[in-house]
């Protein structure tokens, strides 16, 4: 049975349970390749609709960047609002904007109707500005306010450095509603839920052939077959080739996270909040605090190829001690990196390929709530509940570009970090 990457949630996993793998020939109403969080709560949003259910996972249960990831659950997208309504129009837009929300209370709503105290849901979430964006940002909030009725507050940088004692920030937007937790904690509660409903979920089982032009889709791993009327993958970064238009449709982005050790009273004199912080680059750094303070937690940078994650740990630990020089000579415990899944319109990839055959996958950048809104609606689309997936449709499965497309998304992370150096600069200069 292949092993967890180290990382901080696999050292606080509180209840890790090996699964067996498929063995044998099963029929099921639906099959779900891919055990990351999208894949386990269509499952679960399945089995609660009356549906039978098999999961197959090639490796763990949130194995991928769904049990190593940054762990906050907040709204929206990668892609701007006003991007999204350009290719979409502006009700749709919208609609897509409040499922967004919906997401982020899908989980709460796990977490509090499971009682999941492993979660360590802690709310609050701060969206930081490294030049002065006042104005923008009162404008976000309220727009937020008059349309879709969400609170959200203003904090000036003199509110914000009784937070974080850093001159980096100049304003901030607070989130009370967002919140960030253990995710692989979450995922095997999920998982656990699914099971106790009569779900089979097996670990070590990839599926090696996926035959689905005829009404009974036939699934085979090594040991094992599937029988099923449906079949949805969730696999993210890591398709492979099973279905090629879908493996042609995203771009495999590594990102990195460290762990640092633990300093307690050193990391207070930098930050003094439970709030989790990401900044508003779009080469953005991302962190919050675990283990009640002791440490922290501290992601960003993105590669298109995956590099040795001690190594950027350093550069990462260097844009830490850049943002709070109070916290040099802090080191790093341990170091680990995820592969998501872009498309190149940077939003999810949610929809029908073909009768029985959906996708739910391409939740890179977008946080938790598209994982649990992009399972729900895809389960209802199956259920024959509602047709929201249909929303997702003017993104469709746009061709990755090939190794073209992979060079242009490193260079456009480059030229990212260029603006948003020239930004801060300017915005310096003027201060």
């Amino acid at each position: 049975m292949p092993s967890y990457i180290d990382s901080y949630y696999t050292r606080t996993l509180q209840a890790e349970q090996a699964r067996p793998s498929l063995s044998g020939t099963l029929e099921a109403d639906v099959c779900i390749i891919g055990g990351g969080l999208a894949g386990i709560t269509a499952a679960l949003e399945l089995l609660r609709l009356g549906r039978s259910v098999i999961l197959l996972e090639a490796k763990r249960v949130a194995w991928g960047a769904s049990g190593r990831n940054g762990g906050v659950v907040s709204p929206g997208y990668s892609n701007s609002f006003q991007e999204i309504a350009r290719v979409a129009g502006l009700d749709n837009a919208t609609s897509l904007y409040r499922m967004s929300i919906e997401g982020v209370q899908i989980v709460a709503d796990n977490i509090q109707h499971l009682a999941m105290q492993q979660a360590h849901a802690t709310h609050g979430t701060l969206r930081v500005c490294r030049y002065e964006n006042a104005d923008q940002m009162q404008a976000q909030r309220e727009w937020l306010a008059r349309e879709f009725q969400y609170q959200v507050e203003f904090k000036s940088r003199e509110a914000l450095r009784d937070m974080l004692a850093t001159d980096t920030y100049r304003q901030a937007l607070y989130d009370p509603h967002a919140f960030h937790f253990h995710p692989l904690n979450y995922a095997q509660a999920l998982v656990a839920e699914i099971e106790r409903l009569g779900g089979q979920v097996f670990e070590g089982s990839e599926v090696l052939s996926a035959a689905c032009d005829l009404p009974v889709k036939l699934l085979k791993t090594a040991q094992g077959s599937v029988k099923t009327g449906a079949v949805v993958f969730t696999c993210g970064g890591h398709t492979g080739n099973l279905i090629p238009k879908l493996a042609s449709s995203y771009l495999p982005i590594a990102t990195y996270m460290l762990l640092t050790e633990a300093a307690k009273t050193q990391i207070a004199s930098a930050i003094r909040t439970s709030s989790a912080i990401g900044d508003s680059r779009r080469a953005s750094d991302y962190y919050r605090l675990v283990d009640g303070g002791e440490r922290i937690l501290w992601g960003g940078m993105i590669t298109t190829r995956t590099s040795e994650p001690r190594r950027l740990a350093e550069v990462l630990r260097k844009r830490m001690v850049d943002t709070y020089p109070q916290l040099e000579g802090i080191k790093v415990d341990v170091a680990w990196s995820g592969l998501m899944s872009y498309a190149r319109h940077l939003m999810p990839l949610i929809g029908q390929l073909k009768p029985g055959v959906w996708y739910c996958m391409g939740f890179g950048g977008h946080g938790m709530n598209t994982t649990a809104i992009g399972g729900k609606v895809v389960a209802q689309g199956i259920a024959g509940e509602t047709d929201r997936y249909r929303q997702f449709a003017p993104f469709g499965l746009v061709w990755n570009g090939g190794m073209a497309g992979t060079a242009a998304v490193q260079m456009t992370y480059w030229y990212y970090q260029l603006m948003d150096f020239i930004q801060e600069q300017k915005s310096n200069r003027q201060s």
